[in-house]
């Protein structure tokens, strides 16, 4: 007999899953607990893909087109424990918050989405696919491979991330660049003999700077930001002049920005200041790579780019998934219609494939990432009501 998909169980499993560490690539205690719990839900096919994401299948009961509920199985690493009030841990519910690393970001979510699908089983207009996948918080690798493994074709993607009962539609990209200044070693007591790298590096964070002042902007997602966030010293010895300077680069995109185009305008920022540097010294621009390693063994390597998107709010998922969800105060009229500060997997799905996306879930965006992370069990009781009924309305949204 499947387990009862009701709120308790899903803040016992939520408050569980907490005291499971997942760092990104690290998460496979995490999704073997998720992948047995979907199966005692009664949740169907449920298998782990070859990068370790999970994913099931409520089958519908009508032809609506299918809808996929995601929220990844990873979180950041939670810091020094004394500094947390309540353990990171510990999934304890205290003064009416569910406390611990990955409460709001995204656990508590991830176990309110697998057990509102489990709700469904039996009922839902068309097929619910339940995916939580890896990495997102390295910029999405999980849901990038699922979605170009075709093993899934949803119509319409909702988000479990963070959004305070709002409906969310989209986000600024992030783009993490790397500005290489080079030049000759030397021992630092002949410099004559050298070309310090470190020469260059004033005129190119001032360059940065320019960029950062002429940003682009959108009326939803307001504007750009790009800021140097690192400076690495190679070699790291204090007694030798450096022949390389990396700079890391943080920016901010809007939706349809390309790799290229972002290489070539930082570079033109770093030649409008330093020209062309004397004998001895170059610099250039590169995206920034990683070689990514997902628990199930698998290994990829490629550039720190997560795309953005944007739904438009006339859009049909939109309108009904506001509609559906109402106002957590209890008030007439819609959700609030809004994009997220951060950047989610939402890039991949809407934004690279061009699948309807929208986010819904509790939780505070200022609780993210922090040593106070919780997630207000009121809150999260409320969502878990709205969500059969959003996953309903996108259902007949997409079947209109």
């Amino acid at each position: 007999m499947a387990k009862e998909a009701s709120f308790e169980e899903a803040l016992s499993f939520a408050a569980e899953l907490i005291r499971i560490p997942g760092l990104p690539g690290r998460e496979g205690d995490v999704a073997r607990r998720v992948r047995d719990e979907m199966g005692a839900l009664g949740i169907s096919n449920v298998r782990v893909d070859e990068v370790g994401n999970v994913v099931g299948l409520v089958p519908g009961t009508g032809e609506a087109p299918p809808v996929m509920l995601n929220a990844h199985l990873d979180v950041v690493a939670e810091g020094a424990h004394a500094d947390w009030e309540v353990g990171p841990f510990s999934g304890e519910v205290k003064g009416g918050y569910l406390h611990g690393r990955g409460a709001m970001d995204i656990k508590g979510p991830l176990a309110l989405q697998t057990y509102a699908a489990a709700s469904l089983i039996g009922r839902a207009r068309g097929d619910i696919i339940v995916a939580h996948t890896v990495l997102e918080e390295r910029g999405g690798l999980g849901m990038r491979h699922l979605l170009e493994s075709g093993t899934v074709d949803p119509a319409a993607v909702v988000l479990g991330e963070a959004t305070h009962g709002d409906v969310c539609i989209g986000h600024r990209g992030r783009a993490e660049l790397e500005v290489v200044l080079e030049g000759v070693a030397g021992h630092a007591s002949a410099p004559d003999r050298a070309s310090n790298a470190l020469d260059l590096l004033g005129e190119a964070l001032a360059g940065i700077r320019d960029l950062a002042g002429e940003r682009e902007a959108d009326a939803v997602l307001g504007p750009e930001s790009v800021v140097a966030t690192m400076v690495d010293v190679r070699p790291e010895t204090r007694n030798v002049i450096p022949d390389q300077i990396v700079v890391a680069v943080d920016w901010r995109v809007l939706p349809g920005t390309g790799e290229e185009a972002l290489v070539r305008r930082l570079l033109a920022a770093i030649q409008g200041r330093l020209g062309t540097p004397r004998l001895g010294l170059r610099y250039g621009v590169r995206l920034a790579r990683e070689t990514q390693r997902t628990y199930t063994g698998l290994e990829r390597e490629w550039s720190l780019f997560s795309p953005g998107f944007l739904m438009r709010q006339e859009h049909p998922v939109v309108r009904a998934a506001t509609k559906a969800v109402g106002r957590r105060s209890g008030g007439a009229g819609s959700a609030e219609a809004r994009p997220w500060a951060f950047a989610t997997d939402g890039g991949w799905s809407s934004g690279v494939h061009g699948i309807p996306t929208v986010g819904f879930a509790p939780g505070e965006e200022r609780y993210a990432h922090t040593n106070r992370e919780r997630l207000d069990v009121a809150e999260a009781r409320w969502a878990f009501e709205r969500y059969p009924v959003l996953v309903e309305a996108v259902h007949q949204a997409l079947s209109a």
